[in-house]
């Protein structure tokens, strides 16, 4: 199904949307109110009423299926005393297998159970279209009501208000036509070698359970454009889906805990679900609307273990098959949650790195005539850090050569704006002292030995060896196979400008021989 998903989608569909459905039953109401909802959204649908009815289901229907996107199957009373319908079917699901057409149900005034089992109403209809016909005929009838009976969908006896139905699932189907793999990521340097090793992690044809899939590194470094590949790349295959981001903000909510929780549910649930304003009264939520749904949910910068504790506690809260995949900092936060699978995003080899500041600052993936040397020097002054390199790409976008200049000699002084208001975000959420050996390492022990660190540190209140961890855990600095030190030229420069930022008579830290003599001569310091 995974090799079949992927291949449509370099398909051109002639169509959005294919129904099948039982005339009598739902053409002069339901259907017609739902055709008229998806001309209001914009979604085009194939119109079947010119197609003469017959025994066998026509080459000019078969085209009409093969060539639309996705498939409604409106089960409804009467629906298997068609034989037409019950071949449409087996054709719909045929496309689903091979080439990974999105099919959607809706159960009109029919229960779920009936369609599987063809009991009640629907299972007498269906034993008369049955009369006369081969037993292996019959068969592909059953198996095909069966599968389609076990995709989730909408179900008529759960709504209250037709219309209110119908809306959703024009907001479903447009959301799913709109999860198609965008054009920059298909292009985006290094995005496929990302996104195979994802792929053989969260091994997508395990179907027995959920899993979650952990990714992690350095602010900046990609994991959420990764997320965001495999999002739209893995939406066809699943029941449900939800993007879920910058879940760090929702600490600035003034909620107690299980305030916080109760509403990252809520928010969750509206997504996965696509129901605006879900209130719910207790963390049970969750595994009750979901356990039973095959979704794939991606929590994106994920920053305190509660955040984890409300939104996926445990793998058997969604149904078989589902994925989840967390991206955060902290490689501990993982460990702390029992996500054993987990991918590191590396940094990019300095070729790669240069390709990925072209494509932004040329549209290409490589640097012109002239700008070489200077495309170069970005590289290098972004260390390979693909934030750092698509910010200063479009800043230098279009620009000529002498700009470039005093722009990199800026870029030399001090961090840009957008680049320092991202990476900026780990030091801030250290505490005291983790911040204080942070600043240490900026300015004095970057590539230095982590036990001469230690040693050199042994007198001071600090625990190092748990502040050194906490900062590697937190992807603020790596430690080397030799056991060096070693921080990112572009963390570093945070470091440096937090100082800058603090009065000089706060600083705990002085390196300018100016203000040092300054703070002697005239005022006191917190430096150690």
């Amino acid at each position: 199904m995974a090799s079949s998903s992927s291949s449509s989608w370099s398909r051109t569909w002639r169509y959005r949307v294919f129904t099948s459905f039982h005339g009598p039953d739902v053409r002069k109401t339901f259907l017609s109110h739902l055709r008229k909802q998806f001309s209001y959204n914009g979604i085009s649908m194939f119109d079947d009423q010119s197609i003469e009815r017959s025994q066998t289901i026509s080459p000019a229907l078969t085209g009409a299926i093969k060539e639309s996107r996705i498939s409604i199957v409106v089960l409804s009373k009467n629906y298997a005393s068609s034989r037409w319908c019950l071949d449409e079917l087996l054709e719909i699901l045929k496309c689903r297998e091979d080439i990974g057409q999105i099919v959607m149900t809706v159960f009109y005034e029919v229960d779920p159970s009936d369609v599987r089992k063809q009991t009640g109403e629907f299972g007498i209809a269906f034993n008369e279209t049955c009369e006369g016909k081969t037993k292996e005929k019959i068969q592909k009838w059953s198996k095909a009501l069966n599968d389609v009976g076990n995709i989730a969908g909408e179900h008529f006896f759960n709504w209250d208000n037709e219309s209110k139905m119908i809306e959703k699932i024009a907001r479903d189907v447009s959301n799913k036509l709109n999860a198609t793999i965008s054009w920059d990521f298909e292009d985006m340097v290094g995005i496929e070698a990302h996104l195979q090793k994802m792929q053989s992690l969260l091994h997508l044809d395990y179907e027995d359970g959920a899993m979650i899939v952990g990714i992690y590194g350095p602010a900046g470094i990609g994991k959420t454009t990764i997320a965001r590949a495999l999002h739209s790349r893995l939406s066809s295959s699943f029941q449900l889906t939800c993007f879920m981001e910058n879940i760090r903000g929702s600490y600035n909510s003034g909620l107690d805990e299980y305030g916080l929780k109760l509403r990252l549910q809520e928010q969750l649930l509206s997504k996965v679900l696509n129901q605006d304003g879900i209130r719910i009264n207790h963390l049970g939520a969750i595994p009750e609307r979901l356990c039973d749904q095959k979704v794939l949910i991606i929590l994106d910068d994920v920053e305190d273990l509660q955040q984890l504790e409300a939104l996926a506690n445990e793998t058997n809260w969604f149904g078989p098959g589902s994925r989840i995949i967390v991206t955060t900092e902290d490689q501990e936060l993982l460990e702390q949650h029992d996500i054993n699978n987990k991918y590191h995003v590396d940094f990019p080899t300095r070729e790669e790195a240069c390709k990925i500041f072209c494509t932004y600052a040329f549209r290409r993936s490589f640097a012109p005539y002239g700008f070489e040397k200077l495309a170069e020097r970005v590289t290098w002054l972004c260390s390979n850090l693909p934030l750092g390199l698509r910010v200063m790409g479009s800043t230098l976008r279009g620009k000529k050569e002498d700009d470039w200049e005093g722009i990199l000699r800026r870029l030399e002084n001090s961090l840009d704006r957008k680049i320092d208001g991202v990476l900026r975000v780990g030091y801030d959420h250290l505490c005291e002292d983790d911040q204080f050996l942070y600043l240490l390492i900026a300015f004095f022990f970057n590539y230095v030995d982590d036990d001469h660190v230690k040693a050199m540190l042994v007198e001071d209140s600090l625990d190092v060896k748990l502040g050194l961890k906490t900062l590697a855990y937190k992807s603020l600095i790596q430690i080397s196979a030799e056991g060096n030190i070693v921080m990112h030229k572009l963390l570093q420069r945070v470091g440096r400008e937090a100082i800058q930022r603090q009065e000089p008579t706060q600083r705990r830290i002085l390196i300018d021989a100016r203000e040092i003599c300054d703070v002697l001569r005239y005022g006191k310091t917190s430096v150690k």
